[in-house]
């Protein structure tokens, strides 16, 4: 370092997500693109405690969605639900790891439906169930369940003006992220 220059570091900087298998088999996971945009390297954590690196298969900016792929056998499946009948006022319940607490529960209701929230482009390309349920950095990816145990959403994002959370949530209907 020269006297009165700045020494530039390279930084590690690690980043936390949720995110849910979808074939056990061939050991596809779904998050969101946010969770690893611009990634070095991925690891997964099972409920196990395995830390597993991870491949991306492909991911969907416009849709916040990436699917990802480990090497494991017959890993634990998530039901999928159908998010095309959901009502406004339904339970719903979100697993996750808000600020690295992993596999945190929590519960609210579907305030509204199809609800448009364009992004910087001003372009919505997801109809986005919104929820009072609690999501906090680190939920992002994870999956939003119906009463039936089913995955009916992908939680995605949150409104705040404190980066915490204040009562409103957004998850990508599990439809959007099938298709």
């Amino acid at each position: 370092n020269k006297r009165g220059g700045a020494q530039q570091m390279d930084r590690k900087v690690a980043s936390l997500g949720s995110g849910f298998v979808i074939d056990g088999k061939e050991g596809l996971i779904v998050t969101n693109n946010h969770v690893i945009d611009g990634a070095d390297e991925i690891t997964v954590r099972l409920r196990d405690r395995r830390e597993i690196e991870a491949k991306v298969v492909g991911t969907d900016p416009g849709t916040d969605l990436a699917l990802l792929k480990i090497d494991g056998k017959d890993l634990p499946v998530v039901k999928l639900g159908n998010s095309d009948r959901l009502k406004v006022g339904e339970w719903v319940l979100a697993i996750g790891s808000p600020f690295g607490f992993d596999y945190s529960v929590s519960a609210g209701i579907i305030s509204a439906l199809n609800r448009s929230l364009p992004n910087e482009q001003n372009q919505n390309y997801v109809p986005f169930i919104q929820t009072d349920v609690a999501i906090n950095p680190g939920n992002s990816g994870g999956p939003l369940f119906n009463m039936d145990g089913e995955v009916i959403g992908i939680n995605s994002m949150i409104y705040t003006r404190s980066g915490g959370f204040m009562g409103l949530s957004f998850a990508i209907p599990i439809s959007v992220a099938m298709d």
